[in-house]
């Protein structure tokens, strides 16, 4: 199996790149970033082209011929919104991928890169995971849903490799945030969650920040513009069925993030935690040793990084460009 040739790398200047999902976080650094590359970026809104239908997803891919497709759409949210809605997040996803990834084959695409999640690994993996722990163990009950999607994307991927020679890949981002993040409070992830509650706190001047769960579980976060920098150079020199991993390999506790947050807001209270709440999974940390190999790094640490988003988040907030509900 080849896996990274640093030689034989596919070049996307002058190519037709498909981002879908480029609406979303990931989407969107993803077109930033493209845009280094001297390549079209093709893009179609949901209004147009809703990803879920066959019929549309194939005519769409007729009619425009992609040379590459990165698929960054996907339903998405956090644990709240996952245990609410569960056969949405597992119907949605399924027909978003095989559609895309089917009618990308149909078409030609020359190389298609599919965005897994780190969710897809067992609750209790070894850690930091290895891409070699997938379906070694039961999933996190809390988004369940989600990760069987995502399993089965990646595996028609593997599928499409192993029996036709497609040149598709596959890549389980760890956690991401950044610019453009969804700042729902109830169906957000963590991070921006977090940011926006300990905002508003301080606005209010609260003595008191209250966050779900003991505090103790560990997470690795990555800022979405490094994230979408290793997946343009995944899908620039990465040529094998396996999966591979995108993060940082360092992780934090939930509390160490609150508290970090509060420090870079500017919160001046206590922070108290909800033991009644769920944690989710004890402890996901990715092993990123396959991907730093080839000498790929990340360019924010948690603490500049953090910073970066807030500073997005204070410049967006009073305009309709921040997702501070969901429709």
């Amino acid at each position: 199996m080849t896996e990274l040739d640093m030689r034989n790398a596919y070049v996307l200047k002058g190519r037709r790149v498909f981002v879908a999902g480029h609406n979303g976080m990931v989407g969107r650094a993803l077109v930033q970033r493209l845009a280094r590359e001297r390549c079209e970026v093709l893009t179609v809104g949901r209004n147009d082209v809703d990803l879920r239908r066959q019929v549309d997803v194939q005519s769409w891919f007729g009619c425009n011929k992609p040379d590459a497709v990165i698929l960054a759409a996907a339903k998405v949210g956090g644990i709240a919104a996952n245990a609410a809605s569960p056969a949405e997040f597992l119907y949605d996803n399924l027909m978003i991928e095989a559609n895309v990834i089917n009618s990308a084959f149909a078409t030609g695409v020359e190389k298609l890169l599919f965005l897994g999640s780190s969710c897809i690994y067992p609750k209790f993996a070894p850690q930091p995971i290895s891409e070699n722990a997938l379906l070694t163990g039961s999933l996190e009950p809390t988004n369940e849903a989600y990760a069987i999607a995502k399993i089965a994307g990646l595996k028609l991927c593997a599928a499409y490799r192993r029996q036709y020679g497609a040149d598709f890949i596959s890549a389980m981002p760890t956690n991401l945030y950044g610019p453009w993040d969804n700042f729902d409070i109830e169906k957000s992830h963590v991070v921006p969650a977090l940011l926006r509650r300990t905002d508003e706190a301080r606005e209010r001047n609260d003595p008191v920040l209250t966050i779900w769960g003991t505090g103790s579980a560990r997470r690795e976060f990555l800022h979405v513009d490094d994230a979408a920098d290793a997946m343009v150079h995944l899908l620039t020199y990465y040529a094998g069925e396996a999966p591979i991993n995108i993060g940082c390999g360092q992780d934090t506790t939930v509390l160490e993030l609150a508290q970090l947050i509060a420090e870079i807001v500017g919160f001046k209270g206590s922070i108290q935690l909800d033991p009644s709440k769920p944690d989710g999974t004890p402890r996901k940390v990715l092993d990123v040793s396959r991907l730093f190999a080839t000498g790929w790094r990340p360019q924010y640490n948690l603490n500049s990084g953090l910073r970066h988003a807030y500073d997005w988040y204070l410049q967006h907030k009073a305009s309709r460009e921040v997702r501070l509900t969901v429709a």
